[in-house]
């Protein structure tokens, strides 16, 4: 019998950096020239939290630490920053994971929210310790809101159109290893 190759792996991690670059890219987008009065959610954040969340093999930490920092860069944030703090989260996701792999959506979205709320605070206590100028505390806020309304729906559209669901328990990746 000839082995079947699953290339569903493959596209998984294919289609993470293809979507974090097309959100880093439509961010760079001039919509409008006077400064905003509110702020959407940081959908970056929220792809990278669902696919670690749901299938943290399919996203290596290299690939996360490359693509933040590369966002970092072209969007003139501290360079390294968010990486770091994008990383230590999904880290602590990843290590977690068969905990939250047996939680309902509910907790598995508070935990996630968790996460996010300790990144926005994480990265304004950095930035007002090197006293570098930063966005209004409102529109930090909001964008921390907004990314925690985001994730179920970033969780939903990645389930529907790419298949990213969760592992389910004792499953193994192509080389037996447990996800």
């Amino acid at each position: 019998m000839a082995d079947v190759v699953d290339s569903r792996p493959w596209l998984g991690r294919i289609i993470w950096p293809v979507l974090f670059a097309v959100l880093v890219m439509g961010a760079l987008l001039p919509f409008d020239a006077i400064p905003p009065v509110w702020v959407g959610p940081d959908l970056p954040l929220a792809l990278t939290l669902v696919w670690v969340v749901r299938r943290p093999d399919l996203v290596p930490v290299p690939v996360i630490a490359l693509a933040w920092f590369l966002a970092d860069l072209l969007l003139q944030r501290p360079p390294g920053l968010m990486t770091l703090l994008v990383v230590l989260l999904s880290e602590t996701l990843r290590r977690h994971n068969s905990a939250l792999r047996g939680l309902p959506f509910l907790l598995e979205w508070l935990a996630v929210s968790a996460g996010i709320i300790a990144v926005t605070i994480a990265f304004r206590v950095v930035l007002a310790v090197l006293l570098t100028p930063q966005a209004p505390l409102g529109l930090s806020l909001m964008q921390m809101v907004m990314t925690m309304i985001a994730w179920p729906v970033v969780a939903l559209v990645a389930r529907i159109f790419f298949g990213i669901t969760r592992a389910a328990p004792g499953e193994v990746d192509a080389l037996g290893r447990p996800i």
